[in-house]
């Protein structure tokens, strides 16, 4: 069992993201567009996520939302910056002691939209700042997101059928 979770880990090369990310650019509201199914998105509609920097600014508040039944449900969180990683790998803990990675792999230079991931290749977000992205702009974060080894083919696109 350890062998061959060693070689799942190696199996995965490096994820490659961006070089800087602008932190104060990056937080405000962010609208799910496609995601990898996850289990605690399952059955969401209008899900979002909004990030503010702590006055400190030693880390970022997160604030994930969706619809589920007829209910607005959150979960807060913080993401923690790896430091030498140009903010764009962060780790986000909503329930201590554990955390997850983070990996802004693309952002637009307006800050418009972004690809997130984790390196282990099994959760992706395309983000939005509006609930609609250009089919032209998420078919090339698709491709993107096929090039970097994630299986875009289990895409799901999010529904935004309430008042946001």
């Amino acid at each position: 069992m350890i062998a061959l979770i060693f070689m799942s880990s190696c199996s995965n090369p490096s994820l490659q993201t961006e070089a800087n990310v602008d932190l104060e650019r990056y937080m405000g509201i962010w609208y799910e567009i496609a995601a990898l199914p996850t289990s605690f998105e399952k059955g969401c509609t209008c899900t979002k996520a909004e990030y503010q920097l702590a006055d400190d600014k030693s880390y970022v508040k997160v604030i994930n939302s969706c619809m589920k039944k007829g209910k607005q449900g959150a979960i807060l969180g913080k993401a923690f910056v790896q430091e030498g990683s140009g903010n764009a790998k962060l780790e986000v803990q909503f329930f201590w002691p554990f955390k997850s990675d983070y990996y802004i792999l693309d952002v637009a230079d307006d800050y418009s939209y972004a690809l997130v991931g984790h390196p282990d290749r099994k959760s992706l977000w395309i983000l939005s700042r509006t609930i609609q992205m250009e089919a032209a702009t998420y078919d090339r974060l698709k491709e993107e997101a096929g090039m970097l080894g994630f299986d875009t083919s289990k895409l799901v696109k999010a529904i935004h059928n309430c008042n946001n």
